[in-house]
């Protein structure tokens, strides 16, 4: 989210470090979704308490964000979900094949094995340009994380108590959207099946882009993201 700031002041953000993916710890009590949901639900009363706010979330983050959006509508003023988990399962999910756009052979035989293995899973745009981002964005947390932690959370407990796309009512503030057309890994079809839940959203379906969308189409990303932001700015 970093380079939409850049020419964008007012917005105070909270990046969390979700236990067992960086470096806070994985405490033992912690064994599905509904605990995961708990402590992030306690951050924000900690962190901005009586406060309004926005949400965003990422990938698994966006279900996430879906979910404290299930509990405590009333203070969000907006709500941007980026590659969205929709469906838990992967099997169940609807997915395009894999289908790599752009790809710099002579800048991957340079790369470390094992770095390069784990980019060339996600990325459709593998570039040094990319990578750029990648690394220090992406790298660091896969890196750290706890994956016995999270593999077990994914086998016990990979989804709410609760359906989370079944909320009491619908969500009436400026939504955005953001899938990828060659998003292999949670795929962009299932989002449109959320759509209703969120009467002033913006749906939009990114080419050239998968599950890194935010790197792959940068431009693209930040306009989208900073008309969303202006229409939030509208009504508050």
């Amino acid at each position: 989210m970093e380079p939409v700031f850049k020419t964008r002041s007012g917005w105070q953000r909270f990046y969390l470090d979700l236990p067992g993916h960086g470096q806070t710890p994985a405490p033992k009590w912690i064994k599905n979704q509904d605990h995961i949901l708990q402590v992030v639900l306690e951050f924000i009363d900690t962190i901005i308490p009586n406060q309004r706010f926005l949400l965003v979330g990422l990938s698994y983050g966006g279900y996430l964000a879906r979910g404290v959006l299930y509990k405590r509508m009333e203070p969000v003023d907006g709500l941007l979900l980026i590659v969205p988990r929709v469906v838990s399962e992967r099997a169940d999910r609807t997915l395009p094949p894999k289908n790599v756009l752009v790809r710099d052979d002579a800048f991957l035989s340079t790369m470390n094995p094992a770095e390069k293995e784990g980019f060339t899973e996600v990325a459709v745009i593998q570039t040094s340009e990319h990578w750029k981002r990648y690394e220090p964005e992406i790298l660091p947390g896969v890196k750290v994380a706890n994956h016995s932690f999270l593999n077990q959370l994914v086998t016990h407990g990979n989804e709410y108590s609760f359906n989370v796309d079944t909320p009491p009512k619908a969500f009436e503030k400026p939504t955005l959207i953001l899938v990828g057309r060659q998003d292999h890994w949670v795929g962009y079809q299932d989002a449109w099946n959320i759509l209703e839940n969120y009467p002033r959203a913006t749906f939009a379906v990114l080419d050239r882009a998968g599950h890194c969308l935010q790197m792959e189409q940068e431009q693209l990303f930040n306009t989208l993201v900073h008309e969303w932001l202006n229409r939030i700015e509208e009504q508050i």
